[in-house]
């Protein structure tokens, strides 16, 4: 049996048949704020589908330092999740939950099956792709285009969209390691920032008054 938000958000997007064949496959799961799902290098078993809440997707470089990509948020997939398990290849990216979340993870064993199969499964994957393009290009116009400072308040942005709550629950800390720099220099933003009435910093805590 689906969930009915599944139902909602798809019954006029799939054919009934791939909707009977989601449902004959599908595991519901949920996840805690800042739980693991899906690690670098593991075997691919499950692409996620989200049903409520918010997920980054991670990079790691050579000496283990992070780099966020993007967010996956309601009726969402990872498309860097479909491109490895597409070619049978291990995890290239980490996926962390940003909020509690709720995921309907589909084996993808069924994948290519589905591609072949229903053409609303083909449009929603290359959607999907599109999407995701579209918003890695956007992390590489951030890192090259945008100063430090207009490249953290982007971040916060992004994060108050898809938690859907201004007040961004965070340590400077966790801010560095997202953005791939040090937590004195995150800090030294953040004061800027609320010097000039972008933010309010509170106790773990960053308000985002421009969105």
């Amino acid at each position: 049996m689906l969930p009915a938000d599944f139902k909602n958000k798809y019954e006029g997007i799939f054919e009934p048949g791939l909707i009977d064949a989601i449902a004959a496959v599908a595991v519901e799961k949920q996840v805690k704020e800042g739980e693991i799902l899906m690690d670098i290098g593991q075997p691919l078993l499950h692409i996620p589908l989200v049903l409520n809440g918010a997920i980054k997707i991670l990079r790691e470089d050579k000496e283990g330092e992070e780099l966020l990509l993007y967010f996956i948020e309601h009726g969402d997939t990872c498309a860097m999740t479909l491109s490895c398990c597409m070619g049978q290849k291990k995890s290239e990216i980490r996926a962390v939950a940003e909020t509690d979340a709720r995921l309907l993870m589909l084996p993808v064993s069924q994948m290519e099956v589905w591609m072949a199969e229903y053409p609303s499964w083909r449009r929603f994957i290359l959607d999907s792709y599109h999407s995701r393009m579209m918003e890695l290009l956007d992390a590489v116009d951030t890192v090259a285009f945008m100063n430090m400072e207009e490249r953290l308040l982007k971040y916060l942005q992004d994060k108050a969209m898809v938690t859907h709550d201004a007040s961004v629950k965070t340590t400077h800390q966790q801010i560095a390691n997202d953005m791939h720099t040090s937590r004195v220099v995150v800090s030294r933003m953040l004061k800027q920032l609320e010097r000039a009435g972008k933010i309010q910093l509170g106790r773990n805590q960053v308000t985002v008054l421009s969105l």
